[in-house]
């Protein structure tokens, strides 16, 4: 068994207290190791007192691992299994009461550790060999992804004059870089220096680092490719889609933004019955924030879901039965707060807009004004 030099470190003062006890000649501290025939070897870690002396393992047989009048030994067992023991020496017989409650303190102490050492060592192990097999997928995603681009680029050459058919090829090449972000940005998870251990709380993780930023995108650019695949999404499933008379002139995290209305998005075609509408309104309020709002015609979210579904995990009675995981919501809220905004839901949705349905689900996100830019285009 190997240990950490933590372990070492504890070890080395659960020694050094001992220093005032005269009665004890020696204290050695051994782990198990495999040996011949699955018979457990004792190897030494640590003594007191600390002479520099180099000691031998002790194996089975062995007169050390015998008890003798001056020498006995201190299991360090957990349930069935031993993980080592403490080899004492001293020149008092019987023991004193305080000595011997010390020495058990220090076994029990000693033993809890080992096994908290070895569950780490089993824990960075599987995470390891985890991380490998991530990395091996990985890689292998990305030749399917490379071989969808050469097809779509050559199949968008072939259509070059087909206006019909071009935007979906444009839409599936805009998925496949998507795509791309998120295999590059599971490529870079645990490569980020960890904050140090304190006594605050970390702060959550909305998205992984490699999905966020930079700073000041124009939001129109990410807007398109969702809103192209709303209409195909909508096409498939045969429901009206109605795309905004406007795109937002707003710049920012527009990576995060954009991972908002895609969940919102998604939740509305999975979730509102076949044959509803669904469509998503923008508008410049006159503070200078922005409204962005996905809306569906389908039955009202019960009274009493409206403030569960933004729970993590929480799935309301329409999501039972279909796939998901219930992190959707909670997610695009503190997305929606990390950059000042907010994310509420709002019935029916011809309280946001006039020309919206007076029957169905309103999610409203409020981005804060943002720095002017070059107006965009409808």
């Amino acid at each position: 068994m190997q240990v950490s030099n933590r372990f070492l470190a504890l070890l080395r003062f659960q020694l050094a207290q001992f220093a005032d006890r005269s009665d004890l000649s020696s204290l050695v501290v051994y782990v198990t190791q495999p040996g011949e025939a699955n018979a457990p070897i004792l190897v030494p870690i640590g003594q007191w007192p600390s002479d520099g002396r180099a000691l031998p393992a002790v194996e089975a047989g062995s007169p050390l691992s015998l008890p003798a009048e001056e020498r006995r030994w201190l299991p360090l067992r957990h349930q069935r299994v031993l993980l080592g023991a403490i080899q004492v020496e001293t020149s008092v017989v019987p023991w004193p009461d305080s000595l011997g409650q010390r020495l058990q303190a220090v076994a029990l102490c000693l033993t809890e550790a080992l096994c908290l050492d070895l569950e780490q060592q089993q824990l960075q192990q599987t995470l390891e060999q985890q991380q490998a097999e991530l990395s091996l997928l990985l890689h292998q995603l990305r030749n399917p992804l490379a071989a969808l681009r050469t097809f779509g680029q050559l199949l968008l050459r072939r259509l070059e004059q087909d206006q019909q058919n071009r935007p979906l090829v444009e839409g599936l090449l805009a998925e496949e870089r998507q795509l791309n972000r998120y295999v590059d940005a599971l490529s870079q998870l645990g490569r980020h220096e960890q904050a140090a251990v304190s006594g605050e709380a970390a702060p959550p993780l909305l998205l992984p680092p490699g999905l966020v930023g930079p700073e000041g995108q124009p939001l129109l650019d990410w807007l398109q490719p969702l809103v192209q695949r709303a209409a195909a999404t909508a096409s498939l499933q045969g429901r009206p889609w109605h795309p905004p008379s406007c795109l937002p002139n707003w710049h920012g995290d527009s990576g995060a933004v954009a991972e908002i209305l895609a969940n919102l998005l998604n939740n509305a075609f999975r979730y509102s019955p076949s044959g509803t509408a669904i469509g998503l309104d923008c508008q410049a309020l006159a503070s200078g924030d922005w409204q962005l709002t996905v809306w569906d015609g389908g039955e009202p979210i019960a009274e009493n879901e409206r403030q569960a579904i933004f729970e993590q995990g929480f799935r309301g009675r329409q999501g039972q039965g279909r796939p998901g995981t219930g992190l959707g919501l909670a997610l695009a809220r503190d997305l929606a707060r990390s950059l000042g905004g907010e994310l509420n839901l709002v019935l029916p949705p011809a309280a946001v807009a006039q020309q919206l349905p007076e029957r169905g689900n309103a999610f409203c996100l409020r981005l804060p004004a943002a720095v002017p830019s070059p107006a965009a285009g409808p």
